[in-house]
């Protein structure tokens, strides 16, 4: 078990090792990175993690350009990628969310054919949280690509899919789901190499968001300030033909939420089915970054109308704002007649 106060020297050495030698796995395996290949690194010093990995990414890549982002302007930042060529790499370690006025850093990265690695919202983890988040990082790629594979198999050739999240309720996809995408650190097949770090999952929604009716209880959800939020105890969403229609057990700061999404949508779709792998999250492992935590050994579903990695007919891109994480209290998850989740782990 962790500690929970800000780790000691003695933990920061040990912290320091394990962010050193899991930077190392990303960068060879997941990567395939060598010293052919030219590196920046685009870091700033405002938290914790920021300093640890910050450390790490200098060991590993010793001949890497680093700039302090706190320390020269953006136009200075910006002129570090011009001489960049396909393949490179450039790794972005930010407390916050780096901007560089109206340029889309991964987005105009990826064009180049850039590897990317990003880092963001670290600084919403401190104490605790640090050697979690730590510990998201390390790199099995026997577990990630294994498990990952044959989740996408299963999903692409199932007709319908259940999750039993306790006390009754039971949630039913009702038939196919859409060719699932995967976020295991193989890049082999991919458009572009990288993304958000940490990594571990595979995702994919209903064919038919129609389709999906039942009750399903939550235990945790993203708030309004895309923190983990959990409640006491679970919040039961009741779903019909892929809308949210009510709740049992909500508190205040999820009915904002729903309120929200009511107010600007006027329905609240469930879209994302997603299966996350990163063990090193879980119920009671968990970080306040809800982008982060969204990897966690388990499952989430997205509320909204946002879900960019697939198009539906009734659903207009541009008019969707919304798409909140929710994460089900699983005790199982069916594919078909086949049980793929159960006691906190993938059986496939």
């Amino acid at each position: 078990m962790h500690s929970t106060s800000t780790p000691s020297a003695t933990g920061s050495s040990s912290l320091a090792l394990a962010a050193k030698q899991h930077i190392s796995d990303i960068l060879s395996i997941a990567f395939e990175h060598t010293n052919h290949h030219a590196a920046v690194v685009v870091f700033d010093q405002r938290c914790a993690l920021s300093v640890i990995l910050t450390d790490g990414y200098k060991q590993c890549l010793p001949d890497a350009h680093f700039i302090d982002f706190d320390s020269v302007t953006p136009e200075q930042v910006l002129a570090a990628f011009i001489p960049l060529k396909a393949a490179d790499l450039v790794v972005l370690i930010q407390s916050t969310n780096f901007r560089l006025e109206a340029f889309r850093i991964r987005v105009e990265l990826f064009k180049r054919q850039l590897k990317v690695i990003e880092h963001p919202h670290l600084a919403r983890m401190e104490g605790n949280e640090v050697p979690l988040y730590i510990d998201s990082l390390a790199y099995d790629p026997a577990y990630f690509r294994g498990v990952g594979q044959a989740l996408k198999s299963r999903i692409d050739r199932a007709g319908r899919a259940s999750i039993d999240s306790g006390e009754g309720a039971e949630l039913v996809f009702g038939g196919s789901l859409e060719p699932a995408k995967l976020n295991i650190g193989d890049y082999s097949n991919m458009l572009n190499v990288g993304g958000q770090f940490p990594i571990g999952e595979v995702f994919t929604e209903a064919q038919d968001l129609e389709a999906v009716n039942g009750r399903v209880r939550i235990s945790i959800f993203g708030d309004t300030s895309f923190s983990v939020n959990k409640p006491t105890q679970a919040i039961t969403l009741i779903i019909s033909k892929g809308r949210v229609i009510s709740t049992e057990n909500s508190t205040p700061e999820f009915d904002l939420v729903l309120e929200n999404i009511r107010a600007d949508e006027g329905e609240i779709w469930l879209r994302e089915l997603g299966f996350g792998l990163n063990r090193a999250f879980n119920e009671e492992r968990t970080v306040s970054d809800i982008g982060t935590y969204e990897r966690m050994c388990g499952v989430h579903l997205s509320l909204g109308a946002k879900h960019g990695s697939y198009t539906k007919p009734q659903i207009r891109r541009a008019a969707s704002k919304y798409h909140v994480d929710v994460f089900a209290a699983t005790v199982t998850v069916r594919l078909d007649d086949d049980i793929v989740y159960r006691n906190g782990e993938w059986q496939v």
